[in-house]
């Protein structure tokens, strides 16, 4: 038996393992219906984001020099890196030489250390890590652990999974595997709180054990959802919070990209934003969506810019795999994923996408991987960008996969036309021969009729079934059909002999091409600035955010007295928010403190159709006063809200700022169990003060 088949068998015999599969599989069909169901054109969408990712692989070369070029113009350190080692390497370099971090005002005061796993005790700097899968691939926690730092994740799941020294089980619920109790008796064993299995009480003790590395890390790692030619932008996408701690706390960020996560326009992003959140985590849209421009002031931005393999890759049959989004659309699809999990794949991407491109990546050893694919198309189906993951799990099983960076793949497991890897011989022998009579119309006609006329005098012909030895494993879990005694050609044949022949025109098709959102009728009324105002308060309801609306003379009056109304003694501002505390008797300031409960903020810009709000920030002060407080309160004027994404991201406060979020709703985690939480890293609270006029 085989390393897979036998991890295959341990996952189904895993009882906790089924049910907590079984679990994420309702969740997530549930809530993948409901929140396409918001995208009439969905299709349309699906076929134009395949186009632009398709052109961005066809053209890598050229839109990765704008790109990069881009990115140092706006004062990134760039970092091309053509394997892993090399990636690793200069992460350590930008670590190692990284100056004594400087006291921040955001440290607190008289703060107790947190209890650690003793794995990740010690180390000369201490880094704080967003969720990111291209880190998980070139293994950067083991060697920044080896060279004596410290790592934490931060991500819910990912922490979880970082102390249980397990990889992640899924690309984005990393914890998919594990049960509440499971995750209760690990936080009473290594952090030291009393046994609970209330999913919101685990979620705190992260939180509180989490805050302390936030505010003391020296360096932020994270990964890169999309990096944005025509501006050089990067956008991060998260739902707890922590892909902001990271990148705007520390002194130094240290973000590593996939060489083809590429996207031409801010247009070509908002298409992108429509789709990756629902398919994967089936929201609208992401609680925090980031855009990172420059480095704020007194911190380094670097960009590791990575290939390994990706080259290779896209001059290989498979190519089409770089158009992957990494939403995990196909593994929350794929009928043998949720009956086996992640860990069974023994990759570090799992499901469909992982069993096309983990040999070419990691070596051939991974090859058998596609034997587990029925190529049923749910996988197909399911991707926001309609790759044809059944087409290329094919060729890999047909070993048309290219040799990972620095590795040669071995004869008849990475040469091309020579697959079969993970195949038992007397099966690659069957297979061979079908294929080689099958290429010979004639011969393929003549030993079919042979064989359905031999079948027929078998035993037990009357089962529709073919009897085979034990040993073959036909007959157990599967049975091999009888082959018919008249072929269908030869049914067909005789049936439609004389028929007329009715040519379909040549037009039909181009006309169904041309069918799209054109074609699809707008239920949304007329733009008014009343009609915009309730949509987003709707949507913003829905996000669990709060809405008091008030004319802009009211405003102060109201602000100050909902703050005392709440026990809120003292405040942080932003500079447009900071005048409507003058002349007032409250305790304000514009400099961060993690110790104040509520942070003021007014809103560049807002989204009606996803109830979003746009923060932008010159300095970190800025934007920790929507990040930091347990409640952030945005005002927002009425006029500034826009009804769809695609016009926000046109508006030049993105790409002026240093850094903007959009922000939608509390931060919130599903990362146990499939239940949600409100209030992870960010706020718990989010309210909009909505000025009419």
């Amino acid at each position: 038996m085989t390393s897979f088949r036998k991890r295959i068998r341990a996952s189904i015999e895993n009882k906790n393992l089924q049910k907590a599969l079984d679990a994420n599989t309702q969740r997530r069909v549930e809530g993948s219906v409901a929140a396409f169901a918001s995208l009439p054109d969905h299709q349309d969408r699906r076929q134009r984001a395949h186009r632009i990712r398709e052109n961005v692989i066809a053209n890598l070369d050229e839109v990765a020099a704008k790109f990069l070029a881009k990115v140092e113009a706006n004062g990134f350190i760039v970092h091309p890196a053509k394997d892993s080692a090399e990636a690793v390497k200069i992460a350590l370099e930008i670590i190692e030489t990284q100056t004594q971090r400087t006291q921040r005002n955001t440290k607190g005061e008289g703060r107790k250390e947190k209890p650690w796993p003793s794995s990740r005790l010690g180390g000369s700097k201490l880094i704080a890590k967003s969720k990111s899968m291209v880190t998980e691939e070139i293994e950067l926690n083991e060697a920044l652990e080896s060279a004596g730092h410290r790592v934490v994740e931060t991500d819910l799941g990912e922490y979880i999974v970082q102390l249980r020294n397990e990889k992640p089980s899924h690309i984005i619920t990393p914890a998919v595997h594990l049960r509440r109790q499971e995750v209760a008796q690990l936080f009473h064993d290594e952090l030291g709180i009393p046994y609970t299995e209330d999913i919101p009480t685990l979620t705190e003790a992260a939180r509180q054990t989490l805050r302390e590395v936030f505010l003391s890390a020296d360096v932020g790692v994270s990964g890169v959802n999309f990096g944005i030619a025509e501006s050089g932008s990067l956008c991060i996408v998260t739902n707890e919070g922590n892909g902001r701690m990271v990148t705007t706390l520390p002194s130094t960020h240290i973000a590593v990209m996939g060489m083809e996560r590429l996207l031409p326009t801010m247009d070509d992003l908002a298409l992108m934003l429509s789709l990756l959140p629902r398919s994967a985590t089936t929201q609208k849209i992401s609680v925090y969506t980031q855009f990172i421009q420059r480095p704020l002031d007194g911190q380094e931005r670097h960009l590791i810019f990575l290939d390994n393999g990706r080259s290779n890759l896209r001059k290989s049959p498979i190519n089409d795999s770089l158009m992957c989004i990494r939403c995990g659309a196909c593994l929350n699809a794929c009928p043998i994923f949720r009956e086996i999990g992640g860990h069974a794949y023994a990759s570090v991407y799992p499901g469909p996408i992982g069993s096309v491109i983990s040999a070419g990546l990691f070596g051939p050893e991974h090859a058998p991987l596609a034997q587990a694919c029925t190529v049923c198309g749910a996988c197909k189906e399911a991707c926001p960008v309609d790759i044809d993951l059944p087409k290329m799990l094919l060729r890999v099983r047909a070993g048309q996969f290219p040799s990972p960076s620095g590795t040669r793949a071995r004869k008849g497991r990475g040469a091309r036309g020579e697959g079969g890897a993970g195949i038992p011989l007397v099966v690659k022998l069957g297979l061979n021969t079908y294929r080689r009579i099958a290429l010979h119309p004639r011969l393929f006609g003549v030993v079919q009729k042979w064989i359905g006329r031999l079948a027929s005098t078998t035993k037990s012909a009357s089962t529709g079934f073919l009897p085979f030895p034990a040993w073959t494993g036909w007959g157990y879990s599967k049975d091999f059909p009888r082959p018919a005694k008249t072929p269908f050609r030869e049914r067909i044949n005789h049936h439609t002999t004389g028929m007329p022949r009715k040519d379909i025109p040549k037009n039909s098709m181009e006309k169904k091409k041309q069918i799209g959102t054109d074609d699809t009728l707008t239920l949304i009324p007329q733009s008014t600035i009343d009609f915009l105002a309730s949509r987003f308060s709707m949507e913003l309801k829905e996000l669990s955010g709060e809405i008091v609306s008030v004319s802009a003379k009211e405003l102060p009056k109201k602000l100050i007295a909902y703050l005392q109304e709440r026990g809120v003694t003292r405040v942080q501002t932003d500079a447009a928010s900071v005048g409507y505390f003058q002349n007032q008797e409250f305790a304000h300031q514009m400099g961060a403190d993690p110790n104040i409960e509520v942070g003021i903020t007014a809103a560049v810009a807002a989204v009606a159709e996803t109830g979003s709000l746009l923060i932008t920030g010159e300095n970190r002060n800025q934007l920790c006063a929507s990040l930091l407080p347990e409640i952030h309160i945005a005002i927002l004027q009425a006029r500034d809200i826009h009804k769809s994404l695609e016009e926000v991201l046109a508006l030049p406060e993105i790409r002026n700022a240093p850094a903007a979020s959009l922000i939608s709703g509390p931060s919130r985690t599903a990362d146990i169990e499939m239940t949600l939480t409100i209030g992870v890293h960010g706020p718990r609270e989010l309210i909009v003060f909505l000025v009419d006029g």
